[in-house]
Order: structure tokens, then sequence, then C-alpha cells
């Protein structure tokens, strides 16, 4: 799956984390269209972040592979932190996460290859609480809408469990899988539940086939406007 810089050369140019008081956001919604994808583990967000860089000229970042390539960088400062929090399957501090999303997009709009103007970012495993969503909004852009991919439990265990066969990560095991799902439904769905409140939530049945999944999403996503190119 692809993301939109090289992550040590993000890794590199993090700024020293922000605190959100009396904070401007660094992106304004005219340059930028975010769309957040959220779903718990398993429930087939790379899969469908794939289909919509194709079809709709998103920029797909993984808040999880720029951790995951953080980690493993020389010389990161976070190194250490990041690995283990992935271990133990417990959420990175949002400075963190927050610092390598936002120098993503910032590559992003420094290159000009972006297909859509204002740019369109699908930000995909992030926000995962909800003090890292108002924190994102108010330093970094307030996002357009999220994509919440519903799938039952049994459904992403058996996935995640397939997938361990071939992934080689570390928390593509039983007892991380389970940790994860447990982490999700405490601290994700009230994120969820908050952009409902905003009516900002395309929530959309993630079982089935996966192109039976992409025809709920591309459905979604008109109701919001937002087309192919």
């Amino acid at each position: 799956m692809a993301t939109s810089a090289a992550p040590e050369t993000v890794a590199q140019e993090m700024p020293a984390p922000q605190t959100s008081s009396n904070t401007t956001p660094r992106f304004s919604p005219d340059e930028v269209t975010v769309v957040f994808v959220l779903g718990g583990p398993g429930a087939g967000k790379g899969t469908q972040s794939e289909n919509l860089v194709r079809d709709y000229g998103f920029t797909h970042l993984s808040a999880g592979d720029l951790l995951r390539a953080e980690q493993v960088r020389e010389g990161s400062q976070y190194g250490e932190l990041i690995r283990h929090h992935i271990r133990e399957g417990t959420i990175v501090p949002m400075e963190v996460t927050v610092a390598l999303l936002s120098n993503a997009m910032s590559e992003t709009l420094a290159k000009g290859t972006s297909k859509t103007k204002p740019a369109r970012f699908l930000i995909d495993g992030f926000p995962r609480k909800l003090d890292q969503a108002i924190f994102f909004e108010e330093t970094v852009c307030p996002s357009r809408m999220t994509l919440f991919l519903n799938c039952p439990e049994d459904v992403m265990l058996q996935r995640l469990l397939k997938r361990s066969e071939t992934s080689g990560r570390d928390d593509d095991n039983i007892e991380s899988i389970r940790k994860r799902f447990r982490v999700f439904q405490e601290t994700s769905m009230p994120v969820v539940h908050n952009y409902q409140k905003q009516g900002k939530v395309i929530s959309v049945e993630a079982t089935g086939t996966k192109e039976e999944v992409y025809e709920r999403i591309k459905e979604g996503l008109k109701t919001k406007g937002l087309t192919p190119l």
C-alpha cells in the first residue's frame, strides 16, 4: 500500500510536538480534503484505500505504516517508544503520529503530485482516540468526513490470522489481535460516534467480497458529494 512520502524524509523533518492551544491548523480545507478511514483491525482499510487511491485521486497515508517505518529508522528518537506500543497493542502518543502524518501531507503538496485540487488525503487507522481527532483538526486540518468500515470481530479475526501467514508483523497473533479489538472498541468507537453526531460519517458494512464492500463505499461517497476522477 502506498504512502506519499519516504518515511525517512518525513522523520527527518518532524517538528517538535505541538500543543493544540492557540494553534492555527497547518493546512486549510482549500488546500486539502482529509478523509479518515476507521474500522477494527482486519476490517479492510488498506484494501479499500487502494481502490480509492486509484479511482478518486487520494494520497493514501497509513498511520500504522508510517509508525512501523519510523520504528526501524536508524537514529529515530521515537523508535523504541513506537516498538513498545506496537508490541503491547497500545496507542502511540498522538504528537508522534500527527507529526508523521502532517509532514507526509506537506511533502505531497510540495511535490505537486496530487491529481486533485484541493489535494485529497485518505488517512487510514487514524484517529484512534477522540483527543487525537481534536488535536489533528486543531493543528493540521479539519477533516471532511470519516469512512467507517463496520465489520464483525469473527470476520476480522479470520482475516488477520490469514494475513499473519505472510505479513511478518509482530502484532498479527491471537493475543495482540484480541488486545487490538478491545482497544478499538474502548477508544476508537467514541471517535466514530462523535463524527456521527456531526453528520460526517459514512458507515459501510465491510462483509462480503472486496468488490461488494467497495460498491457500498462509492455509494456512500456519492451522498457526500465526493466523485471519482
